[in-house]
């Protein structure tokens, strides 16, 4: 169990969140699948709700902001910045684009959402009030986040630049892919998208979320209203899945000791 009460540091994944036309049905499935009780943030937060285990903060739901109402519903990484306007300012100097401009969220913190040069979006967060996910690497919780791209030189180059990542590369036959760590921390991973990911898959940051037994958290997704996307399959690290919820929004789960 990793449990934080101050920020995160800088370059890490310090929250996801998920953007979706009906927050209560949102709540519907992941509060029963993940084992969350989500908090309504009230309407000065527009109806944001923060998903909890053990009563820390785990992850977000939020409504769709008006205007957005067709853009794809994705699970979004944020990693930490301890300056948010210098942080975009690297992001454009290192050839990635700013979604949203820098700006405060209340008293919470400031943030700001981007694609790299290689199409994958993430948010970056400085934090106030709020620091991030307060509870990891349990079951119900974030226990990774990885970049999936299909110019994995380009992306490794770009997140050195904005966070100062390195990298250890495990790659395998027909399977590029690196650890990232920041200071000598493990932070995440980053990888290319095989060959055979159709064309119209783009580059994304993948959210992965902590179960018990992977092969029932299927099951229940299923009887909630989702669907599989890959079948559970083991890995040195867990047995994982990709799953989509019951609006479409892929995700992943992997076994993690309680």
């Amino acid at each position: 169990m990793t449990v934080c009460d101050t920020p995160w540091p800088e370059g890490t994944p310090c929250w996801v969140d998920v953007m979706v036309p009906d927050t209560k049905r949102a709540a519907e499935f992941y509060g029963p699948l993940l084992g969350w009780e989500l908090a309504d943030q009230g309407a000065e937060f527009g109806g944001y709700l923060i998903a909890q285990v053990d009563g820390r903060a785990a992850a977000a739901v939020g409504p769709k902001p008006p205007g957005m109402e067709q853009m794809p519903s994705v699970w979004t990484t944020y990693l930490a910045t301890d300056n948010a306007d210098a942080t975009a300012a690297k992001i454009t100097q290192g050839g990635g684009q700013l979604i949203m401009e820098p700006g405060d969220v209340g008293a919470a913190g400031r943030l700001a959402v981007a694609t790299d040069p290689t199409g994958a979006a993430f948010g970056i967060w400085q934090a106030g009030k709020t620091t991030g996910v307060e509870i990891a690497n349990v079951p119900g919780t974030l226990v990774w986040n990885e970049c999936m791209t299909r110019d994995l030189e380009a992306a490794k180059a770009f997140y050195s630049s904005v966070f100062g990542y390195e990298y250890d590369d495990i790659s395998s036959a027909g399977f590029a892919y690196v650890i990232a760590k920041v200071n000598g921390n493990i932070i995440g991973g980053m990888g290319g998208l095989p060959a055979e990911v159709p064309a119209e898959v783009p580059a994304h940051w993948s959210t992965y979320f902590g179960v018990t037994d992977t092969d029932a958290t299927v099951a229940k997704a299923g009887e909630l209203g989702g669907s599989v996307l890959r079948a559970p399959q083991d890995s040195p690290y867990g047995r994982s899945a990709q799953v989509a919820d019951d609006q479409g929004v892929p995700f992943n789960v992997i076994s993690v000791e309680g």
